[in-house]
């Protein structure tokens, strides 16, 4: 039969679901990041159930907040490794965050640019009830532009001209 009891962070064993509740993170995530080696061997018991202890929980904690930050899989999986070798240089891991914060700076650059565009389409348009729409003509755009350019290079007419 399943056992039920409730365990907290302290204790020595517990199952998928309980581990996924301290954790932050679901069980079908846990799964998978076993699959993917990301967590070490998990003991089962006699009857098939996942038994993880609180370094297993640490490490999901671990992978939750490297996700929070943008980080991939593989990254994280670099990460784990630095992370488990008391060995390591600090670094190997600037290097890793160096490169994730600017991943995420270009990131940022790129939606501050859709921003400004759809911005301008909005703008352009009064939304009554012309059938014309500089929005949606900035959005049949060329497609060989970038996105930013492609909906912008599309508007003809804006909603504003009396001759649309």
């Amino acid at each position: 039969m399943h056992d039920s009891t409730v365990h907290d962070a302290g204790s020595s064993v517990m199952t998928i679901g309980e581990v996924a509740r301290l954790s932050g993170v679901t069980p079908k995530m846990i799964r998978h990041y076993e699959s993917l080696g990301l967590l070490p061997d998990i003991s089962r018991s006699d009857a098939g159930y996942r038994h993880y202890d609180s370094k297993a929980l640490h490490e999901l904690r671990f992978i939750r907040q490297a996700r929070n930050l943008g980080f991939s899989l593989p990254h994280i999986a670099e990460l784990l490794d630095l992370w488990r070798d008391r060995q390591r240089s600090s670094q190997d891991v600037k290097r890793l965050a160096e490169q994730q914060l600017l991943a995420l700076t270009q990131k940022i650059a790129e939606l501050q640019q859709m921003q400004l565009s759809l911005q301008r389409l909005v703008t352009q348009c009064h939304g009554d009830e012309r059938a014309q729409c500089p929005i949606l003509e900035g959005l049949a755009g060329e497609p060989e532009a970038s996105a930013g350019e492609n909906v912008l290079r599309g508007i003809k007419k804006s909603c504003h001209d009396p001759a649309g």
